[in-house]
């Protein structure tokens, strides 16, 4: 056989272990995303921090920090430092556009076959990034960071905090007790999947279980801010929500939108219908007047509702087609394929 038609047969590349989570051929095992905004002060020790605890660790890295329109000079910093330290690759935005904006960025250009996210105001612990790690290569596709002895005022951050992580357990269905704590650890191939906006880089656990993602919580440490002050206010609290309602209109009728406006649009019609009946019967067999009567014109709302209703759950039907097929998104996900070696499919030797 001539040697120049045979084929070439490629050495596997060598398997990186770290507990039980084994790293492929990405570019890099694990890609950091760290959001930042005017964090100045703090933007120094994080990145020794970073660096410290993940050179130990023996795995190849990348720390990508997100700068989302900084003015206190964090971004003539962040570019200083990233020529410097080759682990740094700093991504500047055009303008202030919100944590959730960063955050998407932030994965867009990670190469890391394992994504970890946390803060840029030095309250997230980068010690805690091993325990992740050994947290993952348990099966798990998320696992997210709990605050238990969180160092934030009691009054305007502890309670208000506590009432949305119940509140937002409830509505997803899946139960974390810290939905606002940004160290996470995810797997890469979760979250290219996941589009981002509003304020959802808090439901982004949430996101995941809508993608069949294995979902765990671990205890993680969790210190004072040192430098600046927080970038959250009360006047977020109505975007969250709207985002919450988002999230489980997406996590119940994602695929079936019709199930939820065609019912009320039955309900609603149905009950036009049947008030409609009642006003005729007494005009016609009784001889009463119903032109002046309320009833009438909630029977009229009604079945004009109703109408509405089932025509908004066609188009919404319609628009999901699209979403996916334009995309040529399944509407499912796989997590492994299990066959046998010789299921027949292999190329054998001539």
């Amino acid at each position: 056989m001539d040697i120049s038609q045979a084929p070439i047969l490629k050495t596997p590349e060598p398997q990186k272990h770290y507990g039980n989570l084994v790293f492929g051929s990405r570019t890099f095992d694990v890609s950091i995303v760290v959001p930042i905004y005017n964090e100045v002060e703090s933007l120094p020790r994080l990145i020794d921090a970073i660096d410290s605890n993940m050179t130990v660790l023996g795995l190849s890295y990348e720390l990508v920090c997100v700068d989302d329109g900084s003015s206190d000079g964090s971004t003539e910093l962040l570019k200083e430092e990233a020529t410097k330290n080759p682990h740094l690759k700093a991504i500047i935005l055009r303008r202030n556009y919100g944590q959730t904006a960063a955050m998407a960025a932030g994965f867009k250009y990670s190469q890391g076959q394992v994504i970890i996210t946390l803060d840029g105001d030095l309250q997230n612990d980068p010690q805690d990034i091993p325990l992740l790690l050994t947290e993952l290569g348990k099966g798990y596709d998320v696992v997210s960071g709990w605050r238990k002895n969180r160092q934030d005022a009691k009054i305007t951050r502890l309670l208000p905090s506590r009432i949305a992580n119940w509140l937002i357990s409830k509505m997803t269905g899946v139960q974390l007790h810290d939905y606002g704590c940004s160290l996470k650890a995810y797997r890469a191939e979760l979250v290219a999947d996941m589009k981002l906006y509003g304020e959802l880089h808090r439901f982004l656990p949430a996101l995941a279980f809508i993608e069949g993602a294995r979902i765990t919580e671990i205890p993680v440490n969790h210190h004072a801010r040192r430098f600046g002050s927080s970038k959250y206010g009360l006047d977020r609290t109505f975007r969250v929500v709207m985002d919450l309602l988002t999230i489980s209109f997406i996590k119940k009728f994602l695929t079936r939108p019709m199930h939820v406006f065609g019912l009320l649009g039955m309900l609603s019609f149905g009950l036009g219908i049947t008030v409609g009946a009642y006003l005729s019967f007494i005009r016609l067999f009784l001889g009463e007047a119903i032109a002046d009567r309320p009833l009438l014109i909630f029977a009229v709302l009604m079945t004009l509702t109703g109408i509405q209703l089932f025509c908004f759950g066609l188009l919404a039907e319609l628009s999901m087609r699209t979403y996916h097929e334009s995309q040529d998104r399944p509407i499912y996900r796989v997590r492994e394929v299990v066959e046998s070696q010789d299921n027949g499919n292999h190329p054998t030797n001539s």
